[in-house]
C-alpha cells in the first residue's frame, strides 16, 4: 500500500460521527497497522491534513481550504446560495442543497433553522437517497440505470416509515415533475419531514436538489413546495447561466 492508499484510508476513518479519533480508534477504522497509522498520521499533520489539538486526531483545516476549491461546492454554491438564504428566511427552517454521489446525497451547504436539529448531516456529510427528499428530487429526472443504480443498493428501513419497496418509490418518483417538489415523511428521522425541488443545469439535466426539513407539524408540503419549487427555479437559472 502507497503513501496516497495510507493517507485514503486514515481519512476514510472520519465521519459525521467520527470527527474525532484517538490513535486506538483510528488504527481500528483504518485497518492500519498501529505503527503505520501513527507514522502516516504525523506526516498528515505536518501537511496541514490532520489536526492533534490533544490526545485525539481530527480533519485539519488545509483539507477544508481544498475542498472549497472543487467545482460542485463553489460553482454550485455560490450560484445556489442567495436562494437558499432567501428560502430560509421564508420557511424559518433548516434549508440543505445537496448532489447525488453514487447512491448518497452528498450535503454541500445546510443553513439551520431556529430549531436545533442535531440529526441532520452537515456539509460533507451523507444521507441515502432512496429515502431523502433531496435524493428523490434528483433521482425523479435521472435515468433509469441512476434510479436502478441506488434501488439495487438496499432499501434497510431507516424509521417505520421509510418507504422500503422499489414499486413505492418508483411511484414517488413518477409523481415528483407533475407537483414539481420531493416528500420524506419523516423517513430519516421520526418528527421530522423534508420538501425538496431539483435544480437543473444548462442541459436540463437534474445537477443538485434544495430543501427545506423541520418538525412534520410545521413543514407541510402543500404550504411550503410552491416556495421550495419557486427557489430551485430561480437557483437553476442562476446556475446555468454561470456555466
Amino acid at each position: 500500500m502507497g503513501g496516497i492508499d495510507r493517507a485514503a484510508a486514515i481519512l476514510s476513518a472520519f465521519d459525521t460521527t467520527h470527527r474525532e479519533l484517538t490513535l486506538a480508534a483510528l488504527v481500528q477504522r483504518s485497518g492500519l497497522p498501529r505503527s503505520t497509522a501513527h507514522r502516516t498520521a504525523d506526516k498528515m499533520i505536518r501537511l496541514g491534513w490532520l489536526d492533534k489539538p490533544d490526545d485525539r486526531y481530527r480533519i485539519g483545516n488545509r483539507l477544508f481550504e481544498i475542498s472549497s476549491l472543487a467545482p460542485i461546492r463553489h460553482e454550485l454554491r455560490e450560484a445556489v446560495l442567495p436562494f437558499l438564504q432567501d428560502l430560509h428566511h421564508a420557511a424559518r427552517a433548516t434549508v440543505q442543497l445537496g448532489v447525488l454521489d453514487g447512491t448518497q446525497i452528498l450535503v454541500v451547504e445546510r443553513i439551520s433553522g431556529h430549531r436545533p436539529m442535531p440529526m441532520l448531516s452537515q456539509p460533507g456529510g451523507t444521507i441515502p437517497a432512496y429515502c431523502s427528499a433531496l435524493g428523490r428530487a434528483i433521482l425523479a429526472y435521472s435515468d433509469p440505470a441512476t434510479v436502478e443504480k441506488v434501488l439495487s443498493a438496499g432499501l434497510p428501513p431507516r424509521t417505520p416509515r421509510t418507504l422500503t419497496s422499489s414499486v413505492a418509490i418508483l411511484r414517488e418518483l413518477a409523481a415528483i415533475p407533475d407537483q414539481g417538489w420531493a416528500v420524506d415523511r419523516e423517513e430519516g428521522n421520526i418528527g421530522v419531514s423534508c420538501v425538496a425541488a431539483p435544480i437543473f443545469g444548462p442541459l436540463g439535466e437534474s445537477v443538485a436538489a434544495l430543501s427545506v426539513t423541520g418538525p412534520s407539524k410545521l413543514v407541510r408540503a402543500e404550504r411550503i413546495g410552491p416556495a421550495v419549487r419557486l427557489a430551485a427555479a430561480a437557483a437553476s437559472r442562476a446556475y446555468s447561466t454561470r456555466r
